[in-house]
Formats: C-alpha cells, sequence, structure tokens
C-alpha cells in the first residue's frame, strides 16, 4: 500500500498577521504550527509532505523548514504564482492576491500520484484529524474523497471575524453542500454571519464547518484543472477572485462524479489569522505539551 500524502496550502500573503507566519515559532522549542501538523501526519502513517509556496519565500522555507524536516519525512514543494495559468490568458497587471485555495491544490498535480490530504499551513488541527483522513485514504478508491469537519463554536477567533465552509451532509455523513460564509463572528450568546448585503444571520453553534481539511484521491486533479480553466477565463482581469475548493467539491458532487464524507471532529479549532492570535496559540502548545499529547521537543534539529 502506497502511504498517503500531505499537502500544506502555505503560499498565502499574512497581510492580516503582519509577518510570514507560516514560519512563526510558535511551541515551546520553537515549533511553527507547520512542524506540529507534519509531527501528527507522520505518526499517523503519512508518508510524505509537500508544501505549496510563493517563489518570494522559497530560500527562507528550504534553509528552515523543509531542511529540518527531511531528517524525519520525505519532503517536496512546488510554487504557486499569478502566471500559472493556461496559455494565452492575460491577468490583470495590478493583481497581487493568489488565486485561491483551488488553485493552489493544482500546482500540485504533477508531483502527487497517490491519495492525499489538504490543510492549511496556519491552522492547528490535532491529531485525530490526520488519524481519520489516513484512516480513510489508505484504501479510498478513485472519486471516494473526504473532508474533517469541525463544529463552529470550536473555529472562532476572538480578535475577528472568520470564514468558514457551512456544510450539509445527509443520514450517512455523505457531503450533500458546503456554502462559504464569510465574516462570522460569536458574541457569547451567539453566532453570526454577515451576508453580502450586510444582513446578519444566525448558525448554530454545532453546525459542521470546513477548516479545509481535505482528503483526495488523485483523479481530484482533473477535475481542478477543468474548474480553474473555466474560473480564469472568467477571472484573469479581476483584482480579488478566487478559485476555491468548495466550488470545486459541490460541482463534483452535484454531478455524481465524487462522494465526500464528512469525518467529525470533536477538537477545539486554533490558528494565527490575526496577530492577536498568536498569544492563544502559543498557550494552547505549551498546554498540550505540559499534559504529554506533544513531546516538549518535536525534532531534536528545533531545540536552539
Amino acid at each position: 500500500m502506497t502511504k498517503p500524502t500531505l499537502l500544506i496550502l502555505a503560499a498565502g500573503i499574512g497581510s492580516r498577521y503582519g509577518s510570514l507566519k507560516q514560519l512563526d515559532k510558535l511551541g515551546p522549542s520553537g515549533e511553527t504550527i507547520i512542524d506540529y501538523s507534519v509531527f501528527d501526519a507522520k505518526r499517523a502513517g503519512f508518508g510524505k509532505v509537500v508544501f505549496v509556496i510563493r517563489q518570494s519565500i522559497e530560500k527562507e522555507f528550504r534553509e528552515t523548514l523543509m531542511k529540518k524536516l527531511a531528517a524525519h519525512i520525505a519532503v517536496d514543494y512546488v510554487l504557486q504564482e499569478l502566471d500559472k495559468v493556461p496559455e494565452g490568458i492575460r491577468i490583470h497587471p495590478e493583481r497581487v492576491k493568489p488565486w485561491g485555495t483551488g488553485h493552489a491544490i493544482l500546482m500540485a498535480k504533477d508531483v502527487i500520484k497517490e491519495p492525499f490530504a489538504v490543510i492549511n499551513a496556519d491552522d492547528f488541527y490535532s491529531a485525530d484529524a490526520f488519524h481519520a483522513l489516513y484512516k480513510h485514504l489508505k484504501y479510498a478508491s478513485e472519486g471516494n474523497y473526504a473532508m474533517v469537519g469541525y463544529h463552529l463554536e470550536n473555529t472562532l477567533s476572538e480578535n475577528g471575524t472568520v470564514s468558514r465552509g457551512v456544510c450539509e451532509n445527509d443520514e450517512n455523513f455523505d457531503l450533500v453542500s458546503i456554502t462559504e460564509r464569510t465574516r462570522i463572528a460569536g458574541d457569547g450568546k451567539q453566532i453570526n454571519f454577515v451576508d453580502e448585503e450586510g444582513t446578519a444571520h444566525m448558525l448554530a453553534p454545532k453546525t459542521i464547518v470546513s477548516m479545509n481539511c481535505w482528503g483526495f484521491t488523485p483523479g481530484f486533479f482533473t477535475h481542478l484543472k477543468a474548474s480553474f480553466d473555466d474560473f480564469i477565463q472568467q477571472n484573469a482581469q479581476t483584482l480579488k477572485g478566487e478559485f476555491y475548493i468548495p466550488v470545486v467539491v459541490n460541482n463534483i458532487i452535484k454531478s455524481n462524479q465524487a462522494v465526500v464524507k464528512v469525518l467529525q471532529s470533536s477538537a477545539s479549532w486554533f490558528g494565527v489569522t490575526y496577530r492577536e492570535d498568536r498569544e492563544y496559540a502559543v498557550q494552547q502548545l505549551q498546554q498540550l505539551t505540559s499534559i504529554g499529547v506533544y513531546p516538549s521537543n518535536l525534532w531534536p534539529e528545533i531545540k536552539e
């Protein structure tokens, strides 16, 4: 059996954080959130890690994180850049924003040939997420996808609004639809999202949401490419249009080309969307270390 691969989306600009949060040292011995994700994935049974990064941070990634991890697991990377679009497409000259998560995954189509999981670089998912994905992926047939779902109440930030993919599943825990909701926040009494017209709508605390923690088989790249080719034809001249994973997943589900199993997690998410999130992330990682979930030093090379 070929071990599944972990694909980590790490090409984000991090404008709300104010620095390169992918490499921010948050753990007791200088670990990044990525270190914990790779540690959990390796323990679960994943055999390789592939990063999606930008050329502007390539040198720093290679000389720090990738060099260190290569002593413990197979490591590779691909670049996500604005000009990685079909030939003949003209991009708006002032465009800076990346093309989105769907485009990021597409960049790895030539280096991943086995079932794979997808995560964000700046989100902590917990060990059970990787165990659930590994269990699903190790025998997954083509078109048999998965998504780790989290309870909405466990995914909020106290420092600003968040965007989440609100999920609907059937009685078999197969995903029926996923809808991107933005400007989600809780006030201690209820959780609301604000629509494009500025109207607030309530969301139930136990609503299952996507945190970009997916499991796919290699055929997903074919769906991605076809969808992105259509997307870029319509959005090449926009400044902010993005190609999101849920859009592709919804289309695949509706056309009965794949099944997406919702793997539920009771864990509390945390991440570093905002700079103010950093202190909480540091505290959580210290607590998890103190109770023995993680060793005080994930990799011997990290300790300074």
